[in-house]
């Protein structure tokens, strides 16, 4: 690729450094044995299998395992036997011999018409029940972070793989192509970091966008339009020695996202800085999103801009709450101890931004092809860590979908009476993530990608789709 001085042709340009995150291009440089791409591979027809119900994600990523035992799945067996011993052994794929059951210290209530039962921490949730469906039988591989991370954003628990937003906008692309398809919004990035969005063996250009300073989101974006041509002219001199570079490198998929990454860039000048400016909301929407109070306005931004971008067609965004008001650990619903304050705390920092991104979707007729994802890697034990806290607890846990083709107000499965195994309608992630593939008008099966001499897929050789909580 072409390398003279290439950070002052950007500068030149009116393009910053730092916003050619969009395919890691840059640090792929510094990656050995990148992998290539093969050029026989295509996205589906039209990027569509069969019609889809959904046309964008979001997925609201609470980095550490949120305890389904307290918000979401209500266990009164945990209260009549508190403080008695597990009834049955504990399965050996545990981290510690936890202590004794612990009955949650909140009360649940039923919500809505559906009457879901949602804890009190989250009142807000509550007010929205009936667009919820509540997977109460979620079930994982995994019982550390890093592994279960991997598994919940790529499929695979070990080795690197492509992220589901890299996959989507492989297969469908992006219904904005002034801005990125897939673009993560994280302020402090989790302890796995760049792998849970990485594009991996696709095309580096699947990548997805990091946006980790909510007041600049994209570092350098300027809009000169005295120099619009200027920047043209210099931008098409650039890419005709790319170009020159690739021809006998053309298996190198970094040189071709890099050239692609140029244009984008440029063309993001345009639309990019209107798209990420919460400013242009009004006082009403920013009050609805908590932006007015220091404890709601992190996350009330990065919902509310995750709402502008599928808005303005962004195939995907996901929002890590890796940031509180009083804690800034990545890990922030990793509850080994302080339960009974972290867990309000985590709560309330996120449950007013989220429900009113679900009310400003659909008031703005957004939620019904708009899918909505809520969860963590994994749940939390049942039983007692120390005094005040739960383990990791992949074997049964809960998240919610709503929108984009999904039943509301409805729960589906269900964990045994203590909150510990999933025992009803189980669904894996493999199934979660063929679910999502199947809104989004993909077949997981179909859409496959040949590296290393075999054809790969998001879901492995995994994966039915939850037919039960289709609209």
């Amino acid at each position: 690729m072409f390398r003279m001085n290439r950070r002052a042709m950007l500068a030149q340009c009116g393009v910053g450094f730092g916003m050619l995150g969009l395919a890691s291009l840059f640090a792929d440089e510094a990656r050995a044995a990148a992998p290539t791409a093969n050029p026989s591979q295509s996205p589906p027809a039209n990027g569509l299998h069969h019609p889809a119900k959904a046309k964008r994600v979001i997925f609201i990523f609470l980095s550490g395992g949120p305890s389904h035992v307290d918000l979401l799945d209500p266990k009164p067996e945990l209260a009549k036997y508190a403080g008695k011993p597990l009834p049955f052994e504990q399965p050996k794929l545990v981290r510690t011999r936890t202590g004794n059951l612990l009955p949650s210290p909140w009360k649940f209530k039923p919500a809505g018409k559906s009457g879901i039962a949602i804890s009190e921490l989250m009142p807000h949730l509550a007010s929205v029940a009936d667009d919820l469906c509540v997977i109460r039988s979620m079930h994982a591989d995994n019982i550390n972070h890093n592994g279960a991370c991997l598994q919940m954003n790529t499929g695979e628990q070990a080795f690197s793989r492509p992220s589901l937003g890299s996959w989507l906008t492989y297969g469908l692309g992006s219904e904005n192509r002034n801005l990125p398809g897939f673009v993560v919004i994280s302020p402090a990035q989790p302890a796995q970091g760049a792998p849970l969005w990485s594009s991996s063996f696709l095309p580096a250009e699947f990548q997805g966008t990091l946006v980790s300073n909510l007041d600049k989101p994209i570092a350098n974006l300027a809009d000169d339009s005295q120099r619009l041509q200027q920047q043209r002219t210099q931008l098409d001199a650039l890419q005709q020695l790319n170009r020159l570079h690739q021809q006998p490198r053309s298996s190198d998929s970094r040189l071709n996202a890099r050239i692609e990454s140029f244009e984008l860039a440029f063309r993001m000048q345009r639309e990019a800085p209107e798209a990420f400016d919460l400013s242009r909301e009004s006082a009403t929407t920013r009050a609805l999103y908590g932006i007015d109070d220091p404890i709601t306005n992190h996350f009330g931004r990065q919902c509310l801009m995750a709402r502008r971008l599928v808005e303005r067609g962004v195939r995907m965004v996901q929002v890590y709450h890796t940031q509180t008001s009083k804690r800034s650990s990545c890990q922030l619903w990793d509850q080994h101890g302080g339960l009974r304050s972290e867990l309000p705390a985590n709560c309330l920092a996120t449950d007013r931004p989220v429900a009113a991104l679900l009310k400003d979707l659909k008031s703005r007729g957004l939620l019904d092809d708009t899918l909505v994802v809520w969860g963590g890697e994994f749940g939390r034990t049942p039983t007692a860590e120390n005094a005040d806290g739960r383990e990791h607890h992949p074997f049964g846990f809960s998240m919610w979908m709503a929108g984009g083709g999904i039943k509301g107000g409805i729960t589906h499965g269900a964990t045994d009476d203590f909150g510990w195994h999933a025992v009803q309608d189980k669904v894996h992630v493999h199934d979660l993530h063929a679910t999502i593939l199947h809104l989004m008008g993909i077949d997981h099966e179909r859409l496959t990608y040949r590296y290393g001499g075999r054809d790969y897929r998001l879901t492995d050789v995994h994966g039915h789709v939850v037919t039960p909580i289709l609209a």
